[in-house]
């Protein structure tokens, strides 16, 4: 079984890449983020055609998840509050959380915050939605064993995930804050797929339009899958894909596939 994480930077904008990628690359499920859409325009017709089942969750021009599988989906939902009802629905007004079971397999797709910049309204923002995320995974422990959390985390926990010319200290997406929150989460019971089979730096998931960031690999590892211990023992590679980076016009990020 293969997982594949993938933020697209629009749907829309990424739908024949996303054909294309799918075509030469059978993976028995695609967790998008960033699709910017609502779910009534989603193009879902053209993935339909080929045989996949969709579900998302999506809102006009910003955010937005989905799934795309090659068999039904069970016990599929959207937001925090659809798990752990008591919670505030304010955490659902943005489009970030969905998921799904396929065999014994708990999928959670998420689209971190980015937090824009230390200290920011959007950054404690980002700080109060993983305390939520936390909340929202031990509710499903509690039930669920086995579980892939997968998606853009838009933190890279360790110097080796960031290309070497950043000075992290307070620098969005890398501040011990956002790191810590993010090992509140891991304490949980959750290890670093890609971790397991490759220990060297310079594998990044996302490079930034600017400054020829991809040309010069200057990129930053902030995709990733998270697995419970039966998923880690389970899993038999993780790798990035960076050929669709090399496209024209392509999402800022690339694929991250886990193979079971």
């Amino acid at each position: 079984m293969k997982i594949v994480t993938w933020n697209v930077n629009s749907i829309r904008t990424r739908l024949q890449q996303v054909i294309d990628w799918l075509g030469q690359n059978p993976v028995d499920v695609l967790c998008l983020q960033e699709t910017k859409v609502i779910d009534a325009d989603f193009p879902r017709s053209p993935l339909e055609d080929l045989g996949y089942h969709l579900y998302v969750s999506g809102q006009k021009s910003y955010n937005g998840v989905a799934l795309v599988s090659q068999k039904p989906l069970s016990n599929v939902t959207m937001g925090f509050t659809s798990i752990v009802p008591e919670l505030d629905p304010v955490w659902d007004e943005q489009k970030r959380v969905i998921t799904g079971v396929i065999n014994d397999i708990r999928i959670v797709n998420l689209y971190v915050p980015n937090g824009s910049s230390v200290g920011s309204e959007k950054y404690e923002f980002k700080l109060r939605w993983l305390t939520v995320l936390r909340k929202y995974l031990q509710t499903l422990l509690q039930s669920e064993s086995a579980i892939c959390m997968c998606g853009d985390f838009n933190i890279a926990l360790e110097a080796r995930d960031i290309h070497e010319q950043v000075k992290t200290e307070n620098h969005i997406m890398a501040s011990e804050a956002e790191r810590q929150a993010l090992r509140d989460i891991l304490e949980l019971g959750f290890a670093d797929a890609f971790r397991k089979f490759t220990s060297e730096g310079g594998n990044f998931s996302w490079w930034d339009y600017r400054t020829a960031a991809f040309r010069r690999n200057m990129g930053w590892r902030i995709d990733h899958h998270y697995l419970t211990p039966v998923l880690y023992e389970r899993a038999e590679s993780c790798t990035i894909d960076i050929t669709p980076r090399k496209l024209p016009q392509p999402s800022d990020h690339t694929p991250v596939i886990v193979e079971f």
